[in-house]
């Protein structure tokens, strides 16, 4: 019986889940990595908003800052599926295990002040409110509220649509505030991203609800912080990563040390 325990326990610790590793505590990329981000940055920094990077403010940056320190979301539900509770409730956790395999990323560096960045699901936008099977008022629901041919949250409670961050019209206030949208069109292929939040296939989702990397999800996440697309070129010393669309299947080192870099440039503007 003892050694039954005894392996037992072993058996539980190496199958555990591995704790994420910290982050450095300071810049200091790896040497081989040092070109590619400067060629990144100064790419950025020459192609963002007609070359002033800087004067942009809603940045995810911008938007957790803002909070101090979470993410609110709708999910734009572009689909004539049903949706059961359980699908609800796996849609939001899953979309908050890939958002944090990006924060982890900076837990702990460079003065970045959050060692977690709580996502909430505040709404959902549906066509009809018989497709969603919940009688709840865990999340506010939006119906037949249509935007570039889709269901959307209130535009009066969406950051897009106020960058002041303010919400006077925002029915249940600024607890309701929306930072980001969710997009999941039926058939729809690849994806996007940027500071409105992230779009993709509802079936590809649906279909890697539990996957350990939810690429395209992830890559669009990237985008909503900054980090660009390399569709054209390839910078120097760096293989495979997830910001070059199918060449990894998650966040790699180069994709960490090119998030760390927008906070190296961003941070002063919040007073870090």
């Amino acid at each position: 019986m003892r050694t039954r325990l005894i392996i037992a326990l072993f058996l539980a610790i190496i199958m555990a889940p591995a704790a994420a590793q910290a982050a450095p505590p300071t810049w200091s990329p790896p040497s081989n990595l040092v070109t590619g981000l400067n060629q990144v940055w100064q790419h950025q920094e020459q192609t963002y908003n007609n070359g002033n990077l800087y004067a942009f403010r809603n940045y995810g940056w911008d938007q957790i800052m803002a909070n101090r320190g979470y993410v609110n979301y709708c999910v734009r539900w572009d689909s004539t599926a049903s949706v059961t509770v359980a699908q609800r409730d796996a849609i939001h956790a899953s979309l908050a295990r890939q958002h944090k395999k990006w924060m982890d990323e900076l837990a702990g560096h460079n003065a970045w002040p959050y060692s977690d960045v709580p996502v909430r699901v505040v709404g959902w936008a549906v066509r009809n409110r018989a497709q969603l099977q919940w009688t709840d008022t865990s999340v506010a629901v939006y119906v037949n509220d249509i935007r570039e041919n889709a269901p959307q949250c209130s535009v009066p409670c969406g950051r897009f649509f106020n960058q002041n961050g303010q919400y006077p019209n925002c029915p249940g206030g600024y607890a309701r505030h929306y930072d980001q949208s969710l997009w999941l069109t039926d058939g729809f292929g690849g994806g996007a991203g940027g500071d409105w939040g992230q779009r993709m296939g509802r079936e590809y989702f649906m279909n890697n609800i539990n996957a350990a990397n939810m690429t395209i999800l992830l890559h669009e996440i990237g985008h909503t912080w900054g980090l660009d697309d390399f569709y054209d070129w390839t910078p120097t010393g760096v293989g495979g990563f997830l910001m070059k669309a199918g060449s990894a299947p998650g966040i790699t080192e180069f994709d960490a040390w090119m998030l760390r870099d927008w906070w190296r440039h961003l941070k002063s503007r919040y007073g870090y």
